[in-house]
């Protein structure tokens, strides 16, 4: 028996909205992975709807995302700015509150971290409908690989990621790194998994013209801008950026008459209270002068940014992919970035980017000196960003995420016996 693409997908991304402004809270590429795959979905005539918790009461039961995508704010828990960790008590009223806004079923389920699976889990169970899971993170990958001093991720999301492992009926992985993940620590079947790597928009993420970037910004033409996207939060190691160009500036003097370090983006989990740190170390670190922070920004606004650095940083601890990699490298800026995770798949080591073996200072300010003193190498780097990135769009995403549709589909035997 063959199996169609289907015409109705439910989407549950329970912690976070596709409407909320990445790069802050919990909003980050997993929201952005949401809004582009639904959107594109809609425009070959599926129907999506997205399930998220309503996190203000200002906010409509249902509100459209695009043509075609439509988010429902599901209640479950109060308005008085729930963190992450309390969200686990809420499962139960959300899953609820998901089942109560559909009388008819969706042909497949999508589900996006695992708070949200264990919602879909039971949402199967009712609906008799297949379930797919984009975990986007794993909690045993993070405490393998989590920064100095943050706590290890709570048993029950491990515990919910190893019952996901089991009763989903297609993961997701973003890379093979990912999937080979699933299968050591979660002991995943690799015909279970789907390896569908996220894209890059790429009719924003353009190079653009450097100079106008940087007026826009209020940024001289001749500076030297070491840029940093994402959200502030000890994962993502700004800090080690910060120390980073600190050193550079000992070892190479003349690099602080035009160096700037510009950090975009908002406090996040446990690094709600950084950014006043990251402001106490860049003065401990005497380069407060060379350091300016910014809200976070999307779209037109945020491929400005990227237009007018001159390499930017990913120095995280664990990165699932790194959509901010690909999307710098889109608009022709080379990237450094830690070898961990999807990173080394975002990007091309030698080619668009360096990638650097952990986290030590000494190596950070060393791959970032080569790139912002060697104008030649970061102008034949730009030029294969640019190939790069092309590699990877949201319709490559979306066919691939519908062909996982397509096997989960076929594979649900259990949902096709009758109860």
């Amino acid at each position: 028996m063959s199996f169609a693409y289907p015409r109705r997908v439910g989407v549950l991304s329970m912690h976070t909205s596709p409407l909320e402004q990445p790069g802050t809270g919990d909003a980050g590429g997993l929201n952005v992975y949401v809004r582009q795959t639904a959107t594109r979905m809609a425009r070959r005539g599926i129907a999506v709807e997205v399930f998220t918790r309503a996190s203000s009461a200002d906010l409509p039961p249902v509100a459209e995302l695009a043509p075609g995508v439509t988010v429902r704010h599901v209640p479950a828990g109060g308005f008085d700015g729930l963190a992450k960790e309390q969200l686990p008590a809420q499962l139960q009223a959300f899953a609820e509150g998901v089942l109560d806004c559909r009388a008819d079923p969706f042909d497949v389920l999508h589900s996006h971290y695992w708070l949200s699976g264990k919602a879909g889990l039971l949402a199967r169970r009712r609906w008799r409908v297949p379930l797919v899971h984009n975990a986007h993170t794993l909690a045993k990958v993070k405490n393998e690989q989590r920064a100095e001093g943050e706590s290890a991720e709570p048993e029950v999301r491990v515990d919910g990621e190893q019952t996901l492992a089991e009763g989903a009926d297609r993961l997701v992985a973003n890379t093979e790194v990912e999937a080979a993940q699933l299968e050591r620590l979660y002991g995943v079947a690799a015909d279970r998994v789907a390896v569908v790597t996220p894209g890059v928009d790429l009719d924003v993420f353009t190079p653009g013209d450097r100079d106008r970037a940087r007026a826009e910004l209020d940024i001289a033409p001749d500076t030297l801008v070491l840029g940093f996207v994402g959200r502030i939060q000890p994962l993502k190691a700004p800090d080690v950026l910060l120390r980073a160009a600190a050193a550079l500036i000992r070892e190479t003097p003349s690099l602080a008459e035009k160096l700037l370090v510009l950090i975009v983006g908002g406090p996040s989990g446990s690094g709600r209270a950084m950014p006043a740190q990251l402001r106490e170390l860049s003065r401990t670190l005497g380069i407060d002068h060379l350091t300016r922070f910014a809200a976070p920004r999307a779209g037109a606004a945020l491929a400005t940014v990227y237009r007018a650095a001159d390499v930017l940083a990913v120095p995280s601890y664990n990165e699932s992919f790194g959509l901010v990699a690909l999307e710098a490298q889109a608009c022709g800026t080379p990237v450094v970035a830690a070898r961990v995770g999807g990173l080394p798949i975002a990007v091309a080591d030698g080619s668009t980017g360096l990638l650097v073996d952990g986290h030590a200072v000494q190596r950070w300010s060393a791959a970032l000196a080569r790139l912002l003193t060697e104008p030649a190498l970061r102008g034949r780097y730009a030029l294969d960003c640019v190939r790069h990135a092309a590699r990877f769009s949201w319709e490559r995403t979306t066919d691939a995420l519908l062909r996982g549709y397509r096997a989960a589909l076929g594979s649900a035997t259990d949902l096709r016996t009758p109860a």
